[in-house]
Formats: structure tokens, sequence, C-alpha cells
């Protein structure tokens, strides 16, 4: 697989002023618990129940901004004076949403979908401090390589696919479906790292001096921060 620079935009909607406070992921996600755990800082989990239906005629990327400020507020609420961190992670083909797939046929359905073709995923980062919201927004180009339908079947089997946008994920070390990305993997897989811990760094909560390094252990390959 080969990996260049993560292209991101900035949708601040406010700028807190806050110091150091807990640190709460709004987020019970098995792999973006530990991505942020990557970045040696200490957290508390609280998943935003809220209702993730598009709107009429709303983008992937639109819609994965919205959702991550909509949870970031959903659990502000519920912790007080607490700095949250949320995420939403989106994966389009062509500007057709594909979310998490309803059963094994809808994963199997997606990954034939998305064989040897290239989308988009997006991961929108939001973090709630002192009633504001910052936000900004990932995107990443994924090219899938040209698995068979026998594949698809075996990695469907294992249940993996059922709780991941577009029914896939990237870092699986059996199906390896992609082949190649432009952007953030770590962004790909559900929490930009670098985007986080600067995020995390201008609310006052510091992170490893080498994000990169984290983002590489994770990649085995070169972090998309390292030609930026």
């Amino acid at each position: 697989m080969t990996a260049r620079n993560e292209r991101d935009h900035d949708l601040s909607v406010g700028v807190s002023s806050r110091g150091v406070s807990r640190l709460v992921l709004a987020s019970q996600s098995p792999r973006r618990r530990a991505l942020l755990a990557g970045l040696g800082v200490l957290f508390d989990a609280d998943a935003a129940d809220v209702d993730e239906t598009p709107l009429p005629g709303e983008r992937p990327d639109a819609l994965a901004c919205r959702l991550c400020q909509v949870k970031a507020a959903a659990v502000a609420a519920r912790h007080p004076g607490a700095t949250i961190l949320a995420a939403d992670t989106m994966v389009a083909l062509d500007d057709m949403l594909l979310g998490k797939p309803a059963d094994e046929c809808e994963a199997a359905a997606m990954l034939r979908l998305l064989r040897g073709r290239t989308h988009q995923v997006y991961t929108a980062v939001c973090v709630a401090q002192d009633g504001s919201l910052v936000a900004r927004l990932s995107v990443s180009d994924v090219s899938m390589r040209p698995y068979s339908d026998a594949e698809i079947t075996a990695y469907v089997a294992t249940g993996d696919p059922l709780d991941k946008a577009g029914a896939y994920a990237i870092q699986h070390p059996l199906f390896a479906p992609v082949a190649a990305w432009t952007g953030c993997y770590a962004g790909i897989m559900g929490l930009p790292l670098r985007m986080v811990a600067e995020m995390l760094a201008a609310a006052g909560i510091a992170g490893p001096a080498d994000v990169s390094q984290v983002c590489e252990n994770l990649s085995g390959g070169s972090c998309c921060a390292r030609s930026s």
C-alpha cells in the first residue's frame, strides 16, 4: 500500500481559552479508544447516543462534520468542565454514502461495490470545551484491491465488517482490502492522530512529541505528516 499527504479542513465554530481539564472521548469504539490511547493521554469514554440520519441532500462530508459536533455537545452536557473529543467517519463512493451495513448481505454488497475502485473516507473531529466547539475534517482517498468473491465471503463471515462504515477495516491483517491510499491512515481507521494531537494541544492537553512515530507504529508505513 502507498500513502501520501492528508487533506484536512478547519471547521471551527468557536475558540476555547480553557487550560488543562479532564478529557472524555465521546465514543466506545475500540479502534478510537486504542488510537487515542496511542497518544499517551488519559481519558474516559462516554458514547453519545444521537440520531445519525442524514438530512435531505446532506453530503457525506457535511454529515460527518455535523454529527461529530452533535456528539461532542451531547456528551459535554453530561460532563460539565470536561474537554470532550468526538469523531465521526463516513465512507462515500461517488458521493453515495456507505454507512455501517445492516447485515452480512449488505456488507458483502458494499465490498463488491468498492472492489477495484477509489472512494473517499471523511473523518470529522470535534473538541468541545467551555461551551465552544472546534471541528476539523480529514479527507482521504482509498483505492481497493480487486479481491475475489471468495475473499469477501470469508471476511464477512468473521463479523468484522458489521460495525464499520463501508464494511471494511483498512488494518485487517488477513483481508487487507486496500491497495493504496492518499491521506491519513489513522483517519481512515477513525481518528486522525496528528489532527487530534493539534486540537488537544490547543485545548491545553499535551500529547507525544512525535505523533508521526505513533502513526507509523500503527500503519507500518510513512506518516502523512512526514512530508507535509
